[in-house]
């Protein structure tokens, strides 16, 4: 026996468990209920352990996509979803997915196999220092001594993953416990952790913020992902309500409150942020996305007041006015107590509203015209117009690619909380289809009428486009828009493309951004069983979408073709950082 396991675990006549069944037992204790991943040498067994004792294992294509969608699944439920892999490659290719995890703060257990103990150092299949790997990527990283502490370093992993900054965690099986047989009756599960404590800011900070943002002339609440993931859509709605604060919601903050509100200001975007004098920011942080709060993008003298989680982000790049450490959602309540208590409003009729309404107005009108093109090939904006026009309110929204994402922020409007998902913080190309697998198996277990948009770029769609099988495999209602531009940012239209071909060998001389004209990508859908259409005008669009909509039986493809060379046009709410974009 090793490391812990005594003779007396093995001892004939007492009832046996494998270390794979203890695995999801303890698995099962914490409420962990999807796993996605991919099986082989050492983990199938743990797999099937877990469907047994009714955890959802959900077979994916590659390990970068099933991390992307447990850590989804993490953000959109409260509780991680666990990642399964196996050793050596299988864990080096989950750790794009972990440390998209620890980047955008979400929930996620990554259970790695590894190879025997009795080999280490020995030059063991797929051997690797997997523990010490995903220290650099996750909050926590172990290996358990032994089967009997299996569930405590699980509950530990999955503890540490919900509480303070959510993040990944990972948890390191060697090969040889997954099958080794211990007594049942050493085995002692935990029950599973309670739900992270909610803390509340100190009251003079709140206090304080309070009459700041009571001073301000020109007032602004920025609503971040944060806030989705701390259920604080209510407190943050009946705040903006009772006060009639301005607010922009940060991609994945779209839907907290809904887009249609009044009081959002997203297509004044830059105006808003750049003449505002005291920003409020409610679970996001001053990175990229925000332009690290800094000038120009922002006033010199602006006043921040940051509510975080997290004490290590408070300050990040910017001194701010007041901190409010705590939960979102009931630092929220307690700032509404105190203008509940002031019946205090941000007056409707002030030279500010007035300001941001009129460059709404204007910005609004451009997308409408840019929108209303008649020539072929469609732009982006005729595409997102025609889409917007037709998707389900309750619908989930996952969208990745570089101007597909962009402008579709700006276009396509979310309702509901956590109800969008993208590249994120991270900015990370490929999540989408493994997002999308993850949305739609939470959508069907909560209300199986609601639908699963994912618009992707040609380029976008690459990464994980073999996810398609999966999709058609566990016939899951998803509806995936490929906007087709022949390229990375721009491509080129087939003439074009055929005429360099002429000139040289297409390593040599087509340029790097461009990809192959015209992909039927919709037949990748229908080889595997779904419906695929290849669309180039707006009502073939409307038509094929009306269509899959209507169709809940079985999973889209639309691939809409786009002219090469478009892009964004010149507008202030895109949200890079780069001041010529």
């Amino acid at each position: 026996m090793q490391n812990g396991d005594s003779a007396a675990d093995t001892d004939a006549g007492e009832e046996q468990v494998s270390g794979a069944t203890v695995i999801a037992q303890a698995l099962r204790s914490q409420d962990v209920k999807y796993m996605f991943g991919i099986v082989g040498i050492p983990v199938t067994e743990i797999a099937m352990a877990a469907q047994e004792l009714g955890i959802k294992y959900i077979g994916m294509r590659n390990e970068q996509a099933a991390c992307y969608a447990a850590s989804a699944v993490g953000y959109l439920t409260g509780r991680p979803g666990v990642c399964l892999v196996v050793s050596g490659p299988g864990l080096i290719h989950a750790l794009g997915g972990m440390a998209n995890a620890s980047i955008n703060c979400w929930p996620l257990v990554v259970i790695g196999g590894s190879s025997e103990r009795n080999q280490e150092t020995m030059g063991a299949f797929q051997e690797f220092p997997q523990v010490e790997a995903c220290r650099l990527y996750s909050k926590f990283s172990a290996r358990p001594s032994s089967i009997q502490a299996i569930p405590s370093v699980i509950e530990k992993a999955v503890r540490s993953s919900i509480y303070g900054r959510p993040g990944a965690c990972y948890v390191d099986i060697p090969a040889d416990f997954v099958s080794l047989q211990v007594n049942v009756d050493s085995i002692k599960y935990l029950k599973c952790c309670l739900p992270p404590p909610v803390s509340l800011a100190d009251p003079l900070a709140v206090h304080m913020a309070a009459s700041v943002i009571r001073d301000a002339k020109r007032p602004l609440l920025i609503i971040g992902k944060g806030a989705a993931y701390a259920r604080a859509e209510e407190s943050i709605r009946t705040l903006v309500n009772c006060c009639q604060l301005p607010f922009l919601p940060t991609p994945m903050g779209k839907g907290v409150i809904p887009d249609n509100h009044p009081n959002c200001v997203a297509a004044a975007r830059s105006r808003a942020l750049q003449s505002a004098d005291v920003i409020v920011l409610l679970g996001t942080r001053l990175n990229w996305i925000l332009h690290f709060g800094l000038p120009p993008r922002y006033q010199p003298d602006v006043k921040f007041i940051q509510v975080d989680i997290c004490a290590e982000e408070l300050g990040n790049n910017v001194r701010p006015a007041v901190t409010l450490l705590g939960d979102i959602h009931a630092v929220t309540k307690q700032l509404l107590e105190h203008f509940n208590n002031m019946q205090w409003q941000y007056p409707p009729e002030s030279v500010w509203w007035q300001t941001l309404r009129e460059k709404m107005k204007s910005n609004e009108a451009m997308s409408k015209e840019l929108a209303s093109q008649k020539t072929w090939p469609m732009n982006y904006y005729t595409v997102f117009f025609h889409i917007q026009e037709k998707l389900p309110k309750d619908c989930f929204i996952v969208s990745e690619g570089a101007n597909t994402m962009d402008i579709g922020r700006t276009v396509l409007q979310n309702y509901l909380p956590r109800h969008r998902l993208d590249a994120g913080t991270f900015g990370t190309m490929g999540v989408g289809l493994g997002f999308a697998i993850a949305a739609a198996l939470v959508a069907k277990d909560r209300d199986p009428r609601q639908r699963v948009i994912c618009v992707e770029g040609d380029s976008a769609f690459g990464f994980s486009g073999m996810e398609v099988e999966t999709i058609c495999r566990y016939n899951l209602p998803i509806i995936l828009l490929v906007v087709n531009n022949n390229g990375i940012y721009q491509g080129l239209d087939a003439d074009s493309w055929n005429g360099m071909l002429k000139t040289g060998d297409a390593a040599s001389v087509a340029p790097p951004p461009c990809l192959l004209p015209n992909s039927h990508y919709e037949q990748v859908m229908m080889a595997f069983g779904g419906k695929g259409y290849f669309v180039q005008t707006p009502e073939e669009l409307q038509k094929s979408l009306s269509q899959s909509l209507e169709d809940s039986t079985k999973p889209c493809l639309i691939n809409i073709m786009i002219e090469p060379q478009a892009m964004r046009k010149s507008q202030d709410f895109f949200w890079l950082t780069r001041s010529n974009l």
